[in-house]
């Protein structure tokens, strides 16, 4: 299988490196200092499920691969569109567009572009980050994945996609309803990213203050009536079972939200509580904890100058 990493970041590149270290062909679609790493010194994946380093094609240009069988699409959500629009390149007859982003709508987006029919939306489960260009750090054990078609109509290639995961031994499922299972793994991104976003602080400092863990445990019943109120089926003890999740981290744990505030890089805030609460308007639900994130968040929600960001977190 032939396949393109459209946003070869930390999610991208690490289920890229899977992919390619089990026999597909993977190339990678990066920019900046990450992709000159990547042409100079090949891929590295540091993980507990087993440390990677692999010499793969990088460019910035999807003109440069041509058709894939699959492309990982794993930009930020706020450059959807614009990536969404280069896709032309990397698209047979038969390709298949697996989105692997924060937020619920991308899908939507890509799908305007190329046809809900090669469209599939994912939730991954794995907490990773650029700890260097080119170095990927994942933290949080063996990574999971859940993916499905966006227009309920599985495409035919659709289990030869499910069976390369699993050759990379990464833990994968179909889903018959991705856009729930999207919303989710959303309720649990808005708390985590939400929470150690606006109090600059790893997820072990919120929850033990009472107060901040009670915001936690809010931000995730807001999101759910929300999906609620869409109609979606969430777990009704969602709540519950991602409250264990955060209980579970590591003390030090933060999110890519809280890495892109302390870089001075733009948040995905729009796509994360943005969402929340303007779909919460339109449906009369109450949210004031995604209310507050937003908020706070909103006037850093550009990118800022290296002094303004190094004044933004302690030291």
């Amino acid at each position: 299988m032939k396949i393109a990493v459209y946003g070869a970041g930390a999610v991208g590149a690490y289920f890229g490196g899977r992919l390619a270290a089990a026999g597909a062909r993977v190339h990678l679609i990066a920019r900046g200092a990450h992709l000159a790493a990547l042409t100079r010194s090949g891929l590295t994946v540091r993980s507990a499920a087993g440390d990677l380093h692999l010499a793969l094609p990088a460019t910035e240009s999807p003109a440069e691969i041509g058709a894939c069988d699959l492309v990982l699409f794993c930009v930020k959500s706020y450059d959807t569109a614009t990536a969404a629009a280069r896709l032309g390149p990397l698209l047979g007859p038969t390709s298949l567009v697996l989105s692997l982003q924060n937020g619920v709508d991308n899908e939507d987006v890509i799908a305007r572009e190329v046809g809900s029919g090669r469209v599939l939306g994912g939730a991954a489960y794995i907490f990773a980050s650029i700890t260097e260009p080119g170095v990927i750090t994942d933290t949080g054990g063996r990574a999971r994945i859940v993916f499905g078609a966006w227009d309920r109509s599985p495409p035919a290639r659709l289990h030869d996609v499910l069976d390369w995961f699993q050759r990379a031994r990464v833990e994968a499922r179909l889903s018959d309803d991705i856009r729930s299972d999207l919303w989710h793994k959303f309720a649990f991104i808005c708390a985590q990213a939400g929470m150690t976003a606006t109090a600059r602080l790893p997820i072990g400092r919120i929850r033990s203050e009472p107060e901040s863990w009670g915001m936690f445990r809010r931000i995730l019943e807001e999101v759910c009536a929300v999906a609620a109120a869409l109609g979606l089926g969430i777990p009704s003890d969602a709540v519950e079972r991602h409250l264990s999740l955060a209980q579970r981290l590591a003390p030090h744990s933060r999110s890519s939200l809280y890495d892109d505030l302390a870089a001075g890089r733009r948040l995905e805030l729009e796509a994360l509580h943005g969402t929340v609460v303007r779909l919460a308007r339109e449906h009369g639900v109450r949210v004031p904890a995604c209310e507050a994130v937003y908020a706070i968040l909103k006037p850093s929600a550009l990118p800022r100058s290296e002094g303004e960001a190094a004044a933004i977190l302690p030291g």
